[in-house]
């Protein structure tokens, strides 16, 4: 089936090709790999929010302030990324190539409403930032919240309603504003931390945790039985 038999002419960069490409082979794949990925494509995203969750979770039970930085400033970065697209997204107003492209596959997924603009893709900026910022909180994570990213930004392809500049752009941008933002942000949330915890103020610590028990920590000093050097 194809839609729109006239091209409208990209105003940001032509990968119509690329994208007629990528949904007739959507297209014609078995039904449940199109069901997998508009299942993905319209809840991947709340994968990050449980590894988000899970990341913060850990550092506040045993890791340091800057640790627990990091973690808290993941979701941050992630939203503040998302407010950069949105507002980009608006600039640029580009149509959507599941209207604007002739001779295309039709997208497996509705094709949102004209005013939705195509460029960048919020899905692949959210992706981007969020794992961006995962992997500077824990590392370990790369391996798998990278392959995660690059999914969801290929699947707005796949399901036909973004050009493939609009997810490589996405993820460059949210990788960036989400880099930038940990970068000089994590010092002043350490510094945020350490305060929080010193204040032992019980609602605000239950955000932070109590961080790992030190020589200097009450906690440590009135342990009965243990013999302070």
């Amino acid at each position: 089936m194809e839609i729109n038999p006239v091209s409208v002419r990209s105003v940001t960069m032509d990968t119509s090709g690329l994208y007629r490409v990528v949904t007739g082979f959507a297209r014609s794949t078995p039904v449940w790999v199109q069901w997998t990925a508009e299942v993905w494509t319209g809840y991947g995203l709340l994968l990050f929010g449980v590894l988000s969750a899970a990341v913060w979770w850990r550092a506040r039970g045993r890791a340091g302030a800057r640790a627990v930085a990091l973690a808290l400033l993941a979701p941050v970065a992630t939203a503040a990324a998302y407010v950069v697209s949105e507002t980009v997204k608006s600039v640029v107003d580009e149509e959507r190539p599941c209207r604007a492209v002739g001779g295309a596959a039709a997208s497996l997924v509705g094709c949102p409403p004209p005013g939705d603009g195509s460029f960048p893709s919020n899905h692949a900026t959210i992706a981007g930032a969020a794992a961006v910022a995962l992997v500077m909180a824990a590392r370990r994570l790369a391996p798998l919240v990278v392959p995660l990213a690059l999914l969801m930004a290929f699947s707005r392809v796949f399901v036909g309603v973004h050009y493939p500049h609009d997810v490589a752009l996405g993820l460059l941008l949210g990788g960036a504003v989400a880099a930038l933002l940990v970068l000089v942000l994590t010092g002043p949330a350490a510094s945020a931390v350490r305060a929080v915890r010193a204040g032992r103020i019980r609602a605000v610590v239950l955000l932070t945790g109590p961080g790992p028990a030190d020589a200097s920590s009450p906690e440590v000093r009135n342990v009965p039985g243990c013999r302070m050097p």
